[in-house]
């Protein structure tokens, strides 16, 4: 009789493995108490998961339906949390037969006080953007994981060389010292791919860090660090796709959760104004946002309403568990458009002082313009992106050129940073695009200008003083090289020095930094740290004037405070007559030029060197 007790309690407890073992998923992990929007897509994942029914044994949570897809292997539970109002857990028992195969235990956890209202980074802040395999390796034991393909190879320019969120963490000194008041990391969730995994944009797990990098508590623990230095995290999201090697893209829910084309792979062609245009043909739009933007990056689809829902949702999540400060979301105008406007607002909704900028990266203020939250350019066709924030990447084009430009003609030099700001009137915020010279995308800076840093300060000058939010690409600010034309992509991601235990050279700090390196940084916190508190920049009205010789002249101003910028981008020196300026000028008699420091007789013409600028608070 014990034997028979002993044998059937053994397969009872095999049956249970076996149960068990057929849930792999539940996602989102957790959800949250007094979310605006009270509804809850729980997905279910599991081997023939769709046979059993459901029973939820909390009241307070209402199964409204479940969604059965031809996959059994997944089951999507509808509930409704408008009842519940403290945290608290509760069970979800699969069923078979009346009989309970799975019993799961769900947490709703309390929300952070004021999270719905938290507030964003805006035009007050200056934002660096690193990518964290190359900045800093803070823990040498997660270089290389078993539970990912890619190994560490700190030769190959294209592998992974082991930077981590605590080497990330390591150094918010030296960013919070540097006058960085915000951080945007490229993608840290898990991307399995088996070679250039550190790019991290085709990701294999929307819930889960990527372990060469740290785990889901490291990424909260950065968001931790910073707030306590009063600065921001903002999250690198990607909607538009995810990497090949994504459980789920190796399990499809449904056949309409990705794009699919009769041979296999249609790469996209990438012609954005195929969203907007008038006159394009549906092959050719469907060719843009329905085309794959790599092979190894399958395109989502957000008309899928599941999908839509799931990438909604693990938004939320990680704005919630990390506490996030801002989302910045690559490949922005690649997107379904309604659909995307759709996750958008659902995120503002629930955060409605949260701030999300869009990579749309397009050569026309209009086409750019159209993106933006409640354009009258997207009113034309009715579209509203509901998208607060883009990126200036009209002002980049013409940064990235125009210091070469010494000898400028009617239609060359300083003209066509002046004409980018003529077209400002089309963005129905001007205060919150997003400028820069440069990132993890582009070729450096410094290695356009080689390595000349009067123009490197010329471009800063510009960028941390016009209307907006200024970008800087980590290492900018020592003066790194990178040309992705000559040498691929991972030459404009090189390791920042000093960031590598045996490194020769430690760029963090004072001492070891060369003098070259040290002029670069000095330049860059002296207008930093100078920025941090000038509301007249974050905010103030731009007048700018007609450039005269290459030279370009702007003002900021409030009802409190005006600033001066001039920027001399003729080789030659400049001598300005300040009465053309009268009208912005006034009354005012002195100034103090912030860089050189030296005082300004405003009521004499000014002198300025050739390829020098000048930021002057009038006094």
């Amino acid at each position: 009789m014990k034997q028979y007790i002993k044998i059937s309690i053994l397969l009872l407890l095999f049956s249970g493995f076996l149960t068990a073992q057929s849930l792999q998923k539940v996602e989102p992990p957790n959800w949250w108490v007094g979310m605006k929007n009270p509804k809850l897509q729980l997905m279910i994942y599991g081997e023939n998961i769709a046979k059993y029914s459901v029973n939820i044994s909390d009241k307070e949570v209402v199964l409204d339906s479940i969604t059965i897809t031809e996959n059994p292997n997944y089951l999507f539970l509808n509930l409704d949390l408008s009842k519940v109002s403290r945290s608290k857990s509760f069970e979800i028992k699969l069923l078979e037969k009346g009989q309970t195969k799975q019993s799961i235990s769900y947490k709703l956890k309390q929300r952070n006080n004021n999270s719905a209202n938290r507030n964003s980074f805006d035009s007050s802040d200056v934002i660096y953007l690193i990518m964290p395999d190359r900045f800093s390796n803070g823990d040498s034991k997660n270089d290389s994981h078993n539970d990912v393909v890619e190994k560490v190879n700190r030769a190959d320019k294209s592998g992974r060389h082991g930077g981590d969120i605590q080497g990330v963490i390591d150094h918010l000194d030296y960013l919070d010292d540097l006058g960085v008041t915000a951080l945007w990391s490229t993608p840290l969730l898990e991307d399995n791919e088996p070679t250039y995994s550190y790019h991290t944009y085709a990701q294999s797990d929307y819930y889960k860090i990527d372990p060469r990098y740290g785990i889901n508590e490291d990424y909260k623990r950065l968001a931790d660090e910073m707030h306590k230095r009063d600065m921001k995290l903002i999250m690198d999201y990607v909607t538009n796709h995810w990497g090949s090697k994504h459980w789920m893209i190796q399990d499809l829910p449904t056949k309409d959760f990705i794009h699919q084309w009769p041979e296999g792979f249609r790469r996209s062609n990438y012609r954005m104004t195929t969203q907007f245009d008038s006159n394009a043909s549906i092959v050719d739009s469907k060719g843009c946002m329905n085309g794959w933007f790599d092979t190894t990056m399958p395109d989502m689809n957000q008309r899928s309403p599941l999908l839509l829902n799931y990438i909604t949702q693990n938004a939320i999540w990680w704005i919630e568990y990390a506490g996030l400060d801002g989302l910045r979301v690559d490949t922005y105008s690649y997107n379904d458009k309604e659909g995307i406007s759709k996750w958008t607002k659902a995120i503002i909704d629930e955060y409605p002082n949260f701030n999300i900028v869009g990579e749309v990266w397009m050569h026309d203020q209009a086409q750019m313009a159209y993106w933006q939250k409640d354009s009258k350019v997207g009113a034309i066709d009715n579209f509203n992106s509901h998208l607060p924030s883009v990126m200036d990447f009209t002002l980049y084009d013409e940064v990235t050129g125009v210091f070469n430009q010494d000898n400028a003609n009617w239609n060359d030099g300083m003209i066509k940073v002046y004409d980018n700001f003529v077209n400002d009137f089309l963005y129905p915020n001007i205060d919150n695009i997003l400028v820069f010279a440069g990132n993890h995308d582009t070729n450096r800076i410094n290695e356009i200008y080689q390595s000349d840093i009067d123009k490197y300060k010329l471009v800063m000058t510009l960028i941390l003083t016009v209307r907006g939010m200024p970008q800087l690409y980590y290492g900018d600010e020592i003066g790194m090289l990178g040309n992705k034309g000559k040498h691929g992509d991972g030459d404009i991601r090189r390791d920042f020095p000093g960031g590598w235990q045996g490194d020769t050279q430690n760029a963090f700090t004072l001492e070891g930094r060369t003098k070259t390196q040290e002029a670069y940084h000095d330049f860059t916190k002296k207008l930093l740290t100078w920025r941090k508190d000038k509301k007249v920049i974050h905010t103030g009205k731009t007048i700018h004037f007609v450039p005269q010789n290459n030279v370009y002249v702007y003002f900021r101003s409030d009802n409190k405070e005006t600033v001066m910028v001039i920027i001399n981008n003729n080789p030659k020196t400049q001598t300005i007559d300040l009465t053309r300026f009268k009208e912005v000028i006034k009354n005012y008699k002195r100034g103090k030029d912030i860089l050189s420091e030296k005082e300004i007789n405003l009521m004499e013409k000014l002198t300025i060197e050739g390829k020098k600028s000048m930021v002057i608070e009038l006094n």
